[in-house]
């Protein structure tokens, strides 16, 4: 009894969320919860990657932004195609559908690790490693999406895409850059906590609906506007009492916004959905499994081999490959992601159905042993 339940309190909550959503499609059938592809991209997403944006200290990417650079961009881009190619040869799914599944997945969400790596006291640099590749594959990998689900309706040539997907990066960046320095600046100026943190939450819904409004990307606006206000604001005299009213409030918001994705995905799929779908699942999650140990030991670790030293990709410490790919789950942006496809498109159901299998499979697997991969790899202090 007492191992069922520490092996219960080492899953992430997200898990738990998700099967009161499930639970409740059984008990309730009648009851259903309308949730627009608008308000995921509007609403829940920003407050999802404001909080750890923010959190992200510049000299954590310093000592590793070769590396993770290279996971969040060719690395979505491996793992959308990976997947993909396995869900249409396996799972019969049309290439343009299997890529928007790839794209939906290709971004990694390792807070429920990152939590474990903290506690066991891995070091920093690895987990800046691990929660910046996060933050930053969140946005390259909805700009993806974004094309793929394009490409579906009207086509889109590989130059175009291309260009798109370097033109929406760079423009949504900038308009982060603006939004979070001008947040910074009147952070600091202002004394009181309420304020402040008013200005937080302008920052961050007002860099994503800016960007939506200009054709760009919310959430990479979003990701660039909550780093630059935590590292600018830490530059010019944000306080320590400031940062812990943002953390209170922001990882609260957080919190709420994670379970309510997980609860209303698993209300509206139900048990039944997922069995419905568990072949593909199970493809999608071989998938997720070979684009990640291809990225991280054939691409990046190919990549360390040959810049090992050099200050943008400095050697990493045996293990520390093994628990990157572990780490490399998926969670609430996929979730959303789903959510927010629209409503008339082809088998979105399905597409659902799978993207969900595959973050409840990948949290609750990887979420529950990271800790004991820490300790074999010989990277936990403790």
């Amino acid at each position: 009894m007492d191992g069922l339940t520490r092996g219960l309190r080492r899953l992430p909550g997200s898990i738990g969320f998700a099967a009161v959503g499930l639970g409740a499609s059984l008990v309730l059938p009648q009851l259903s919860v309308a949730v627009t592809p608008s308000l995921v991209l509007a609403v829940l997403l920003p407050g999802l990657v404001f909080e750890a944006a923010y959190r992200l200290h510049g000299e954590d990417l310093r000592r590793s932004y070769g590396s993770i650079a290279f996971l969040a961009v060719p690395g979505v881009v491996v793992s959308a195609a990976v997947v993909a190619a396995v869900l249409w040869a396996a799972a019969g799914l049309r290439p343009e559908l299997a890529f928007v599944v790839g794209a939906m997945v290709s971004a990694t969400d390792p807070a429920a690790v990152v939590a474990t790596f903290t506690r066991l006291r891995a070091p920093r640099r690895l987990v800046a490693i691990v929660d910046a590749e996060s933050l930053l594959n969140d946005g390259t990998g909805l700009v993806m999406f974004a094309i793929a689900v394009k490409a579906v309706g009207s086509g889109v040539g590989p130059v175009e895409a291309v260009v798109t997907f370097v033109g929406v990066t760079a423009a949504s960046a900038l308009g982060g850059i603006v939004v979070g320095a001008v947040a910074a600046v009147l952070v600091v100026r202002l004394r009181d906590h309420r304020a402040q943190v008013a200005v937080s939450l302008v920052a961050a819904y007002g860099a994503s609906f800016g960007a939506i409004a200009l054709g760009l990307s919310g959430i990479i606006a979003t990701v660039v506007a909550g780093a630059v206000l935590g590292n600018y604001g830490r530059r010019i005299g944000l306080g320590r009492s400031t940062e812990a009213a943002f953390d209170a409030v922001w990882e609260r918001i957080a919190f709420v916004l994670t379970g309510l994705i997980f609860f209303v995905v698993g209300l509206a799929i139900g048990p039944a959905g997922i069995l419905a779908a568990l072949g593909p699942i199970t493809w999608g999650v071989i998938g997720v499994l070979a684009a990640r140990a291809v990225v991280v030991y054939v691409l990046m670790g190919g990549a360390l081999t040959i810049l090992g030293g050099r200050r943008a990709a400095p050697n990493l410490a045996p293990g520390w490959l093994h628990v990157i790919f572990w780490a490399g789950l998926r969670g609430a942006v996929a979730t959303a992601a789903a959510l927010s496809l629209p409503l008339g498109f082809p088998e979105r159901d399905l597409l659902v159905r799978i993207t969900f299998g595959i973050v409840l499979v990948t949290l609750t697997v990887h979420g529950s042993t990271a800790g004991w991969l820490l300790r074999r790899s010989g990277v936990a202090a403790v």
